[in-house]
């Protein structure tokens, strides 16, 4: 059961490493770190880097958010005695994460975009309300 978080773990070092890839060329084509404002966040360079440069990094805000709740749901199944539907479960999450985003970080079209992370969310509450019925119902 810890296998998939595991591994989405690694999939958002390798978002950050494509981020970093990809924002320090285009940071240094616009003159380098040292003409960014002190205490500047990534936010300021939306309006001046490409935009497929942008996109990475909205990636890899994404996965510090909706995951954290995938990380919880798969120790508490951990703990709590996973099953095989668990485990199937939380691949596919992982999966269709990989490919939300890659979509995300090559295409960026909002309907598949949308569809993907419509379609983890559903597999996330299934893992949710699993965790809770081994926690609340033992």
């Amino acid at each position: 059961m810890l296998a998939p978080a595991a591994v989405l773990v690694l999939w958002t070092l390798v978002m950050l490493i494509w981020l970093g890839r990809t924002r320090l060329p285009a940071l240094r084509r616009m003159g380098g770190l040292g003409n960014l404002a002190p205490g500047g966040r990534g936010q300021e360079l939306e309006p001046v880097i490409p935009a497929q440069v942008a996109w990475k990094s909205h990636n890899y805000t994404h996965l510090h958010e909706q995951p954290t709740l995938f990380y919880a749901v798969c120790v508490i199944l951990a703990m709590t005695g996973a099953t095989w539907i668990d485990v199937l479960l939380a691949w596919g999450y992982v999966g269709v994460r990989i490919a939300h985003s890659l979509w995300q970080a090559m295409v960026n079209t909002i309907p598949v975009r949308f569809t993907l992370f419509m379609v983890s969310s559903a597999l996330l509450l299934a893992l949710a309300i699993r965790a809770a019925e081994n926690t609340l119902l033992p």
